[in-house]
């Protein structure tokens, strides 16, 4: 594993925040086990490997052919919530491999609302907060992803 160079680091409190960190984990690999959910606390965590978009671009336009793909080990956390709830993940099998495809926020009690993180195959975790306040944050670690994620190829996730 090589160490992060740019390493990211986003704080999101309103929905046009969320929506760039949306961006930023679109595709991220999540490990079940790696969910963390802690109610006294009022805080939701889960580490994730997420696709580095920025260097993706950068290796599409390198005519050298050299620029890999790679995946960021990275932190998300959302403070302040009240509850949380999930539908079509199966929480039980610890090693299965998530692919999460967007972060949504949507304002049903100013400024209070439902935080939807959006996983392929229907899977979604329903955050209810009392307020937004979420962090990204690069943990240092990145790894080579063999292929760039392609929405219309129809595959399974891969590293």
């Amino acid at each position: 594993m090589n160490s992060c160079t740019d390493e990211l680091k986003l704080v999101a409190l309103d929905k046009d925040d969320i929506e760039v960190v949306s961006a930023h984990v679109q595709d991220a690999l999540v490990k079940v086990g790696d969910i963390f959910w802690q109610p006294r606390e009022h805080r939701f965590m889960m580490a994730l490997n997420r696709f580095d978009w920025i260097s993706a671009v950068d290796a599409k336009t390198d005519k050298s052919n050299t620029a890999d793909y790679r995946r960021c080990r990275t932190a998300l956390r959302f403070e302040r919530v009240n509850a949380c709830k999930c539908r079509n993940l199966d929480q039980t099998n610890k090693d299965a491999l998530l692919n999460l495809l967007a972060v949504e926020f949507a304002e049903n009690d100013a400024p209070a609302g439902v935080v939807s993180l959006i996983f392929s195959g229907g899977g979604v975790i329903r955050l209810d907060v009392e307020c937004l306040e979420a962090e990204l944050a690069d943990l240092g670690e990145v790894s080579v992803a063999a292929l760039c994620p392609d929405h219309f190829a129809g595959g399974p996730a891969t590293a």
